[in-house]
């Protein structure tokens, strides 16, 4: 197996990890997983850097699980949100996970038949038997408020800088994406998550919900990219206005997928740092690749030779 953590390093695609995840990694074939929310019927910019751990992870010799979040689309993700998101409904969200499904494939292996396929799982399939009073004392009786409300995302929304506040449906977020690690530590042998670098609050709460829940002896670690942000600073996935929003990855065609609005107004060497991020291509070709990319491409090169 090729060395993961060090593939991610020279591209700059780790942000923080927990002790031990390299040691992890080098010992065994390790199942990792990422999750998506369908609150959408496209993946854009923001998901890219994700989508490209999982496909370096699998080149790696490791096994990515997919994680469509069927059932936590439906609430939304409160990291690094201003306000609550809208509700969707079952109808919508069925079709934006068809399409994400979809457009994994161009991405992931599923179908070798290799000890290290990618699976995609769907987190309403373990979530739609599972009653509010069953949650409650079996995964709510683990975590304290304490702990859940010393978390980044919860404070920011509760200390003033938003008016709004929190719902009580966002702040159980966190304990629904931990079940789902836990969940897939105990069905799939999954002992490594993965995501955006907004989401390592969400991630180590399920790390705890596992060692709480299981014991102390049962393992589990968080790997976390940087995020996509544009020229201001803001995460590419968290749009604005309709003029400067998040950058879909709608096919058909998958080269041609539009990301032209971001693109574009990339400066030079903002090109460079996320060419190796978004790009399959080992660190030599992907260093004389960079130096030819224009400032003003007019379509995004790191997308079309994933």
């Amino acid at each position: 197996m090729k060395d993961f953590v060090k593939e991610l390093t020279w591209r700059g695609m780790i942000h923080q990890m927990m002790p031990g995840t390299d040691e992890l990694l080098n010992k065994e074939q390790t199942t990792a997983y990422l999750g998506i929310d369908p609150t959408a019927d496209s993946l854009h910019i923001g998901h890219l850097c994700g989508v490209m751990m999982l496909r370096h992870l699998q080149r790696c010799g490791h096994k990515p699980l997919a994680l469509i979040g069927g059932a936590t689309g439906m609430i939304g993700d409160p990291s690094g949100k201003s306000q609550e998101r809208k509700l969707l409904n079952e109808e919508t969200l069925r079709h934006n996970v068809s399409c994400i499904k979809a457009q994994l494939a161009h991405f992931l292996d599923f179908d070798s038949g290799e000890p290290n396929a990618a699976e995609l799982v769907n987190n309403y399939d373990w979530m739609k038997e599972f009653s509010f009073l069953d949650f409650a004392r079996e995964i709510g009786k683990c975590i304290t408020v304490n702990y859940m409300m010393a978390k980044e995302s919860v404070k920011r929304r509760l200390n003033g800088e938003f008016q709004d506040g929190m719902s009580f449906t966002e702040f159980t977020y966190q304990l629904l994406q931990g079940y789902d690690f836990l969940h897939l530590y105990q069905t799939k042998g999954c002992k490594l998550q993965m995501g955006g670098s907004d989401q390592w609050g969400n991630i180590t709460t399920g790390t705890e919900l596992i060692r709480r829940k299981l014991g102390n002896d049962y393992e589990a670690y968080a790997l976390v990219c940087p995020l996509i942000t544009k020229a201001d600073g803001r995460s590419s996935a968290r749009p604005s206005t309709a003029t400067s929003g998040s950058t879909n990855a709608t096919p058909p065609p998958m080269c041609s997928i539009s990301s032209g609005s971001m693109w574009p107004m990339t400066t030079q060497s903002a090109t460079s740092r996320y060419s190796p991020t978004s790009t399959s291509p080992p660190s030599k070709l992907s260093s004389r690749s960079t130096a030819r990319i224009p400032a003003a491409a007019p379509c995004s090169a790191a997308w079309q030779r994933r």
